[in-house]
């Protein structure tokens, strides 16, 4: 029975692992941002964002190597300018994943350009990004 339990526990972890690793692979950019010393991805399975919710997953990774950089507290927001009125404001949920690498959401009540501002603090210093993503 404990021989069945763990060849159980076993192919569920394979499982998992193989499953984030399709997800990671079926990922396209939307955007893709040099810093100084980080380059900033966002991704996602469609590689656009839409009107409604979107999930995505948010990369930093070192100019140099390439290799993920542990960022630390990350936020990104939107805003959208609007004729006549104050910018409209959207904020994401984000959750590391792996460091250097956050899954994230954000719902878009309409369509348009989204001024997108990245910012980072942690053990590889602080930092942001600005940039321009259309939503579809």
């Amino acid at each position: 029975m404990l021989k069945g339990l763990i060849v159980t526990l076993s192919l569920g972890a394979l499982t998992m692992v193989a499953a984030l690793a399709a997800t990671a692979a079926d990922m396209k950019p939307i955007h893709t941002q040099k810093t100084k010393d980080v380059t900033v991805t966002l991704q996602n399975g469609s590689g656009q964002w839409k009107q409604g919710k979107n999930e995505f997953v948010l990369e930093f990774t070192s100019v140099q190597d390439k290799q993920p950089v542990d960022v630390g507290r990350v936020s990104l927001n939107t805003s959208m300018a609007m004729p006549g009125m104050a910018p409209m404001v959207t904020g994401a949920r984000l959750a590391p994943e792996a460091p250097g690498r956050y899954r994230g959401t954000i719902d878009f009540p309409d369509r348009g350009a989204r001024q997108v501002t990245v910012t980072w603090e942690g053990p590889a210093g602080q930092g942001s990004t600005k940039f321009s993503v259309p939503v579809r």
